[in-house]
């Protein structure tokens, strides 16, 4: 009962300590060649493809700015992420918002509250999440005993990754037979490299990930 008191106290006192963390994504298009196979118009933040992971802790507050460069809308939107009475925050394109017009920004605001481990942030309008714009969200957890439960954490995220932008294999991918897409299917990529390219991931017997 002390135990579970203290540790009450503790995350009641980290509350009050929350931070605030920004974020801003200058979002644009990028020539870039992600598998090492095909080069094309991608979507993605800051100039940077893959776009860095974003870390905070529970109880923070993210306020995230996107920059829309583009020449269409964009929204973005948490994956994962309760938006108690704030589903203005939601970014779901065309369900919660209009989206972000081209040249304009907006500032997201989004509490983790009690949540706690790995999301993702990506956009949510037309197939702009599929043309590069997404990355990793890790809300640390409070809890100091889950600390004791594992070494290291690794970050591992996977993705389906095209040979052009969706909207032009569109027609294609409706109209062809899914036989005849072998040689157009997408490269697996590890934290953002083809997986055929990408280094070993080593782990140590012993150690606890």
């Amino acid at each position: 009962m002390l135990a579970y008191t203290l540790f009450n106290l503790l995350v009641s006192g980290l509350q009050v300590l929350a931070a605030r963390v920004q974020v801003t994504w200058d979002v644009g298009y990028l020539n870039i060649s992600r598998d090492g196979i095909s080069t094309w118009q991608a979507i993605g933040a800051n100039g940077k493809l893959p776009i860095p992971p974003i870390y905070v802790t529970q109880g923070d507050v993210l306020e995230l700015t996107a920059i829309n460069n583009l020449d269409k809308p964009l929204s973005v939107h948490a994956h994962g992420l309760f938006q108690r009475n704030s589903s203005y925050y939601d970014g779901a394109g065309m369900v919660t918002e209009c989206g972000i017009p081209p040249k304009s920004q907006f500032t997201y605001v989004i509490e983790t509250r009690d949540q706690s481990g790995t999301y993702w942030v990506h956009a949510h309008y037309g197939t702009e999440a599929i043309d590069g714009l997404r990355a990793a969200l890790v809300i640390r957890d409070l809890d100091p005993k889950l600390l004791d439960e594992y070494d290291e954490d690794v970050l591992l995220t996977l993705e389906d990754w095209g040979q052009g932008p969706l909207e032009s294999m569109v027609d294609m991918l409706k109209t062809t037979p899914l036989v005849n897409l072998i040689p157009n299917h997408p490269t697996v990529l590890i934290n953002g490299i083809n997986a055929n390219l990408s280094q070993p991931i080593r782990f140590t017997p012993g150690r606890r990930y």
